[in-house]
């Protein structure tokens, strides 16, 4: 069976590492059409904008696709692409495992956590408000008319939207995976002590939809304390499950748990499409040297695969992966013992030496 998949090449070190982690997915023998696209700040200097309307249309056609790093600028330029896609393809789900792979460094072993994470509201759907704007000093007085409660007139504001409807879907996406997954326990992380009517909406629409999965044990952890917890004892969790935020700084940290960015992978999943992707930066400074790690974002071309149904071809390409480094010699300087080792290859060498595994 074919698969028609978009790739978005990504900018920085994207186009090398999405270079190589086609040449691996195609080296499973999984029959794949791609549709290659670019976007990012190399289109946005040409074009005036960094995500065409003729990108997500193609996404919209495939329903499947693979993206490479893309920079977002910090502070000024556009708004980051990752986010545009989710809410204009409306991914609400992000998927992110954190899984420990031998020959990483890290001070953990046997982590298996995936972090489910709101992708549409929250403090990420982008409803600010400028400091110093005429309508920033009028929302300013009327929260002061409102609520009695005084904001400096200097302030800039975003708006923290949590709804009942996409709390519900997410709690039930992260439920549905763990059963599809034999996991054994979801974990909904909150501030329902401080945000009463938001993070506690969360929480109580979690504990409404964990009434619907008896044979799935649900827990609940404050934000914070969730972090001491997975620093202290990361084992005893399974499938967490976030608001938009949390979902964002969790991941990290989890990923820091089992070597970084450079192996966690991820997915956002919608209703009808999904875009895989690697959850680090595009690290221009590396782009064109062949040395980016491609791992990350090969994982997400594993989750790509179970996501179309080619279940084995996936298997198949993740102990590949892992194999490749438990030996340690075929690897990125980033995954040796010491980051100075000569013997390191660089991004084509190590998708040569998986692709290998592999025959």
């Amino acid at each position: 069976m074919s698969h028609d998949v978009t790739l978005l090449k990504g900018d920085g070190i994207g186009p090398e590492i999405a270079r190589a982690t086609r040449e691996c997915i195609d080296a499973t023998g999984v029959d794949i059409k791609w549709h290659i696209e670019e976007a990012g700040i190399d289109v946005y200097e040409k074009e005036g904008d960094p995500l065409p309307a003729r990108v997500i249309d193609t996404i919209k056609k495939t329903k499947v696709a693979i993206k490479a790093p893309i920079t977002t600028p910090v502070g000024t330029g556009f708004r980051s692409v990752n986010v545009r896609l989710r809410k204009e393809l409306d991914l609400y789900a992000c998927l992110r495992p954190c899984k420990s792979y031998e020959g990483v460094n890290s001070r953990y072993d046997d982590i298996d956590i995936v972090i489910v994470r709101e992708n549409t509201e929250d403090l990420y759907a982008g409803i600010e408000f400028e400091e110093g704007n005429d309508e920033t000093m009028k929302l300013i007085r009327f929260i002061e008319g409102m609520k009695g409660a005084r904001i400096p007139m200097d302030s800039g504001i975003s708006i923290k939207p949590i709804s009942i409807a996409r709390s519900e879907r997410i709690v039930r996406f992260a439920f549905d995976y763990a059963i599809e997954n034999g996991r054994e326990r979801v974990t909904a992380v909150h501030k329902a002590n401080i945000m009463k009517y938001s993070d506690g909406l969360f929480l109580k629409v979690a504990r409404n939809v964990a009434e619907d999965y008896p044979d799935i044990e649900f827990e609940d952890r404050i934000v914070d304390n969730m972090c001491m917890q997975l620093v202290q004892k990361p084992q005893l969790y399974d499938v967490v499950v976030l608001p938009n935020l949390y979902g964002d700084i969790i991941s990290d940290l989890c990923a820091g748990l089992v070597g970084g960015l450079g192996v966690a992978p991820g997915g956002n999943i919608g209703e009808d499409m999904a875009v895989f992707e690697a959850t680090h930066g595009s690290a221009p400074k590396y782009a064109g040297k062949n040395v980016a790690n491609p791992t990350a974002l090969i994982l997400s071309g594993v989750m790509m695969l179970r996501h179309i149904g080619e279940t084995d071809a996936a298997r198949i390409l993740e102990s590949a992966v892992a194999d490749v480094i438990r030996e340690g010699r075929h690897v990125t300087f980033d995954l040796k013992n010491d980051r100075n080792d000569h013997t390191a290859v660089g991004t084509k060498e190590m998708a040569d030496a998986i692709i290998r595994k592999m025959s």
